[in-house]
């Protein structure tokens, strides 16, 4: 049985930073995986907004190849993100992931399997191939319409922590133990 809800804190709800919203979404989504609720049974929107923050932040921090480079090059991933950025709206950073995802899979096995056993820090003309700069110019504030595409969400529930943690351990089926 999925879990039928995206929740998001009244705290995070009410800040006027949007990675809050999102940073929300993600403490849930953590804590359901550290009570090994499997990802099918996790919302798959609250998955989503989850991935497509990984994606941003990564592509923020390290530019494109850092994303390959950390996700291993998983298609499913690939797939979600695209799902993601087509959901909340961003259809110039669609384009640009789309194009970027065509680079490397036009890429020879052996350059990429090269990249992958490489390091990613130093000289490495495989990463620069794989980088590109565009996302930084593009006008979609991906962590906006993230976090405005969870709280209008049909299936978002603004919760308290504490009846956070009552509609997550209902649907466990016991207690969650709080640090």
């Amino acid at each position: 049985m999925e879990f039928g809800k995206i929740i998001i804190s009244e705290t995070a709800a009410a800040s006027a930073s949007p990675q809050d919203i999102v940073n929300s979404n993600i403490s849930v989504v953590n804590l359901m995986r550290e009570e090994k609720i499997e990802e099918d049974f996790i919302h798959p929107d609250a998955l989503m907004s989850y991935y497509l923050d990984y994606y941003t932040s990564q592509y923020t921090q390290g530019n494109f190849a850092q994303f390959v480079y950390n996700s291993a090059w998983n298609l499913e991933l690939n797939e979600l993100i695209a799902e993601a950025l087509e959901l909340v709206g961003a259809p110039q950073h669609l384009a640009l992931f789309q194009q970027q995802c065509k680079k490397v899979q036009l890429m020879s096995t052996v350059k990429r399997d090269k990249f992958f056993k490489g390091k990613l820090e130093g000289v490495n003309p495989i990463r620069d191939l794989m980088n590109h700069d565009h996302f930084f110019e593009i006008e979609e504030n991906l962590v906006a319409l993230n976090a405005a595409f969870l709280q209008s969400h049909p299936d978002t529930q603004i919760l308290s922590v504490e009846a956070m943690f009552a509609a997550l351990e209902e649907f466990l089926g016991h207690q969650i133990q709080r640090a």
